[in-house]
This record gives structure tokens, sequence and C-alpha cells, in this order.
């Protein structure tokens, strides 16, 4: 009886042995992932990144040299800072200008001075003049006696000859101290108009309306005027409208145009689009390692100021766009079976090319739809979607893609159509979820116990 119990129980140890082992050998190696065709928008566009700059910039500079006395007031009141808003004339800063008003008097004294120069040039013309004018009366009298008559000595003849040359030269010289001292005037005059210029540099005033975006001067800083003027303020004029200036490589910058279509989104509203326009690309080129990069510049507004000046941006330029259409994961064209997962009836196809396994489920799609749209850059391919523990072939037209996803086209696709994405080891996909993450519960350890013997 022992004997028979010990058989029967070797028996079934063999069965169960038997059908683990069948059902091992019919279950998959693997765990194939699927997703589903969509249909939606597709954009074939150029990403770069670039960087937010207001519109214009103007930056306020000192043209002369002193020490920073103190800052105007804004629009609101405030003394001028970042962020400020002002208007075309407001006060920015004021420099020391006791040296530039010492200046100006001086050259107020210099004026005066070479004013009183010319009203004495001109009044010793007038005298040189009243004297010619009696040398030429003397003169004209000894010509009428002659050198030679009795009535006038030879000497007198020519002290009023000399007397007439000598008056004629004071008048020209005359005239020629006052164009000298009208020239002293003019001098004058200039460096008076310089040392007042000089004197109203010493105000800073803002040449527009518009933001400071940077504030580069502190009070009681000394301010050193050179060939180049010292920045003071930047001035945003316009923060409203802002430009985007893109690197765009040497092998994209031809398939861009002005008034073509961009998105952009910054890490500080990562979840909004921005929307803007090419405004024209820029020829100054630049390299760096070998790399050549033109600056796009992309036009856009911001209404709300939201788009601050030097954000970085993540820019699209729109090259094509297909609206409404099938799409697919990038990956779903690069999965390939191997034969034992295809369907039975498919087998052969696969193995003879030139075999078709059934006419109503093998549709050449470049056939079916003869007047469809096609891209430039189309091309066919093979999609698969399961079919109970295998797959089957779809084939389809490809058009457009980008980088996550391609239009496709064919009879047996629609929408929510289940697609193989790739696959994974199922050894890997049962111990992933309790081997992976440690936060999930854990089974008991030790011997498992059983109910207590009756």
């Amino acid at each position: 009886m022992k004997k028979l119990l010990l058989l029967v129980i070797l028996a079934g140890m063999l069965v169960g042995t038997g059908t683990m082992y069948w059902r091992r050998s019919n279950t998959p190696d693997v765990i194939l992932s699927t997703k589903t065709v969509s249909r939606g928008d597709m954009v074939v566009s150029i990403s770069a990144t670039g960087t937010i700059q207001p519109e214009e910039v103007i930056d306020v500079g000192a043209q002369v040299g002193g020490l920073i006395l103190w800052f105007g007031k804004d629009a609101n009141g405030n003394p001028v800072d970042y962020c400020s808003p002002v208007e075309a004339g407001t006060v920015l800063a004021r420099i020391d200008d006791a040296l530039y008003t010492s200046e100006a008097t001086q050259a107020e004294a210099q004026v005066l001075s070479a004013q009183g120069g010319l009203q004495r040039a001109l009044a010793d013309l007038e005298q040189a003049k009243a004297k010619l004018y009696l040398a030429e009366r003397n003169w004209q009298r000894a010509q009428k006696l002659g050198s030679s008559s009795s009535a006038l000595a030879a000497t007198d003849y020519d002290n009023y000859k000399a007397n007439h040359d000598s008056a004629m030269a004071s008048v020209s010289i005359c005239e020629a101290a006052i164009v000298e001292a009208r020239g002293n005037l003019a001098q004058a005059e200039g460096m008076l108009d310089r040392a007042r210029r000089n004197l109203g540099y010493t105000t800073i005033t803002s040449p527009v309306k518009g933001i400071i975006i940077d504030r580069r001067v502190n009070i009681g800083q000394t301010v050193i005027a050179s060939m180049n003027a010292p920045s003071l303020f930047l001035i945003a004029k316009d923060l409203t409208r802002i430009q985007v200036w893109v690197a765009v490589n040497e092998t994209d910058v031809g398939r861009l145009h002005p008034g073509q279509p961009v998105t952009f989104t910054v890490s500080t509203f990562p979840d909004e689009m921005f929307k803007g326009q090419v405004g024209k690309i820029r020829l100054n080129a630049s390299m760096t390692q070998n790399v050549v990069t033109y600056t796009v510049e992309v036009v856009a507004d911001n209404p709300d100021g939201r788009l601050l000046p030097y954000l970085t941006a993540d820019v699209k330029f729109e090259l094509e766009r297909y609206d409404n259409v099938l799409m697919v994961p990038n990956e779903a064209l690069e999965w390939t079976p191997t034969l034992a997962q295809v369907a039975p009836e498919w087998r052969k196809a696969l193995e003879d090319p030139t075999a078709t396994a059934s006419s109503d489920r093998n549709t050449d799609p470049a056939a079916s739809r003869p007047n469809e749209r096609l891209s430039d850059h189309e091309d066919f391919g093979v999609l698969w979607t399961p079919e109970g523990p295998f797959v089957r072939p779809i084939y389809v037209r490809i058009g457009a893609t980008d980088d996550f996803a391609t239009e496709v086209r064919g009879e047996e696709l629609a929408e929510d159509l289940p697609i193989v994405t790739g696959q994974i080891e199922r050894s890997t996909a049962e111990q992933s979820p309790a081997g992976s993450n440690p936060f999930l519960p854990k089974p008991p350890s030790g011997r498992r116990m059983g109910p207590p013997p009756m």
C-alpha cells in the first residue's frame, strides 16, 4: 500500500513538472509595449536656443567726469533705481558741478574781456581814420603847392607825404586788430558755450520714456570721462515688444525667412507657449569650434511684461504644419518583431517578400489613395499591432516627422488603434515592481505557518 502511494506521489510530481515546463515553453519571454494611434497637428520645426532682449536699449553715459552727488526721482517719485519707470527728460543723476561752474564763470569773464578788446580795436580804428583824414588833407595841399615852390619847403613836403602814408598804415593795422579781436571774442564765446555744455552734462537725464534695467553707478562714486563715455544706466524703451536672439546653425539658416512663425518657451513658465515671428537674419556670422552660427532676431509681443530681459528661450521655427493627421510614436516605426512573434498567416510573407498573405489585409497605401497629399519626405513603413498572442503588420505611408512622432496614413489605420513600440524581458518586468521600488510592501519572512493540528 505504501509503495502504491509513493508511486502515485511521484507520478503527480512528474505531471506537475511537465505541465510547468509546457506552460513556460509556450509563454513569450518578452512583454510588448504598446501605444495607440493618435490624431493631432504635426509641426516640422527647427529647434534652437536664444536669449530674450529688449527691442531697443538706450545706454545712458556721462560725458564729463566727477562725483555722483544724488539720483533723481522716477515717475513714481522714488529715487531712480533698477526697474524705475522714467519719462523723457527725467533727471537720473547729478554729477558734482563745482569745477564746471568755475570754468563757466571763467569763460564768461573771457568773453567780456574779448568784447572789451573788440570795442578798443574799433575805437582805435576810428582814431586812425581821423588821423588819416587830416593827413590826406595836408598831403593834398602840399601836392598843390609842389616841392619846388618857395611857399613850401622840401622837408615839409616830405613830412606831409610820410604822415599820409603812416596814417594809411595805421588804419590797416587797426582793421587787422579788429579782425583779431573778433576772433578772440568768437573763441571766448566758444569756450563759454563748451563750459556751459559741460556744466549741463553734470545733470544726467533720460533721453526716452522707458524702464531702467541696469544702474551701473552708486552715490559717491567718481565717474571718469574718457574717449568712451562711461555707462551709467541702461534703459529699455518698450518692454511690451521683445526680441529673442537665436543662434542658428549654418545648415538650418537657409530654411528660415522673415515672417516665419516661431514658438518658444522659457524655464520660468514651462507650461506656457509663446508665439512670435522671424524679424531678420543677421549676416555677421560667428564661428565657435569650427561651427558657424547666425543670429536670428525673433520679434514677439509682451503685453503683460512677464517675459523679462535675458531669459533663456527654447525656440522652434515652424517649417511645415499639417493639421488633424494620424500620428504614431517614432519608435513604433523602428521596432521589428522576431518571426516567432508574427501571426502564422503572415510568416510566409515575411520569409518570402514576393508572397502576399491575404489580399484583404495586405493593403498598398500608395494605391489606396492616389490623390492624397504626398510630402517631399514621405516614404513607406510597417507598424505592428497585437493580434492575440502574436502581432501582424500594417503597411503605412510615412509623412512628416518631428522629434517624437511621425505622420502615417493607411487603410487599416484608425484613431486609438494599438501599435507595438517596443518590448521588455519578462524576467525584468516581473522583478522590477518588487525589486526596484523599496516602498512596496514586502512578503513576510520566515517559514509560513499553517493552521494548528486538530
